[in-house]
């Protein structure tokens, strides 16, 4: 029988799928690598459970203990779920400018969420990350797993999603590309593949009003460049300490706009209801051809972060879509 033990015992294995109309003009093979299958939806499941396992092994996270994280959603649902599994408690804070349907979503696996604003500076005692820093501090028993500057994320990818798109691959991938936030899935994933074929080119994937792309071409902070902006699950307004940015060759910005709209396309067109950091991965491949033609030799596989569902609300409403100018 194959009957698995738990539900966390079903992370990875993603199928990698192939894209036939949005990317028509295009010779090369490109495929995308759906991250929805996983059972939290979300590729977030693989370092969410890595980074518990990680901090159960050198004790810092005990039995019964608080898991506290600053989250957009996805990294929050793996936490949940694999906490449900463990025996947990959860606390996340989040932005406000996340979706309501991942807000529920966590609530639903029992995660206590607290929704802080956006637009202040990540210093700020407001933010996002000053807030679960805090709730750490003053929890017993609590362990804050931070995702920006925990290398297990990083580290999930080199041991699983690397690995997996090499073999699914028959290692015959050019072209890695992948939207781009903490640095974990980027890094890792691009460590491995380069370890078996250096001559793999990875692309990252960025939006405006992120640091991330100024940073890799030019090494400086310039606080100028960040702004606002209403992609979700991409981009930083700091440098995650998983980041190694030997390991990418060229970053992409695509703007809101074009993240949506492309967004709604893979639906219509490719029958993939993926997530808005998917939408930007797939229009950066288009403008990265512009500029660096792919040949019929190539094949380029996308990482799509997670599903459609989370985004009802507002991708994939009109009248919401049309409120922001998109339609």
């Amino acid at each position: 029988m194959q009957i698995f033990d738990n539900i966390l015992e079903t992370i990875g294995n993603t199928p990698i799928v192939r894209l036939h109309k949005i990317t028509a003009h295009i010779p090369a093979t490109i495929c995308v690598k759906i991250e929805s299958f996983n059972p939290g939806n979300s590729i977030k499941d693989r370092m969410a459970v890595k980074m518990i396992e990680d901090a159960e092994k050198d004790g810092r996270l005990k039995s019964g203990g608080t898991i506290i994280e600053c989250t957009s959603g996805n990294t929050g649902m793996g936490l949940a779920m694999a906490a449900c599994v463990k025996g947990y408690k959860c606390i996340f804070t989040t932005t406000d400018k996340q979706s309501k349907e991942k807000f529920d979503m966590l609530r639903a696996l029992g995660a206590e969420v607290i929704v802080c604003p956006t637009n202040v500076d990540a210093h700020d005692p407001r933010s996002y990350y000053s807030v679960a820093k805090k709730l750490s501090q003053e929890i017993p028993n609590s362990v804050w797993m931070n995702q920006y500057d925990n290398l297990s994320n990083r580290k999930a990818h080199y041991e699983s999603t690397g690995p997996e798109i090499w073999r699914q691959t028959d290692g015959k991938i050019t072209h890695f590309v992948v939207g781009i936030g903490t640095g974990g899935t980027v890094t890792g994933t691009s460590t491995y593949l380069k370890e078996q074929n250096p001559s793999i080119k990875t692309y990252g994937i960025d939006t405006y009003g992120s640091i991330l792309k100024q940073y890799h071409e030019t090494g400086t902070f310039d606080p100028k460049e960040i702004h606002s902006y209403i992609t979700e699950g991409i981009g930083e307004d700091i440098i995650p300490e998983n980041y190694d940015f030997s390991k990418i060759d060229y970053i992409e910005k695509v703007t809101d706009k074009d993240a949506a709209i492309m967004q709604r396309r893979l639906a219509k067109e490719e029958g993939i209801f993926a997530g808005n950091s998917a939408g930007s991965a797939v229009q950066g491949v288009l403008q990265i051809h512009e500029k660096f033609p792919f040949t019929e030799d190539d094949l380029v596989v996308i990482i799509l972060h997670d599903h459609g569902s989370r985004y009802v609300a507002k991708f994939f409403n009109d009248d919401w879509m049309r409120e922001k100018g998109f339609l």
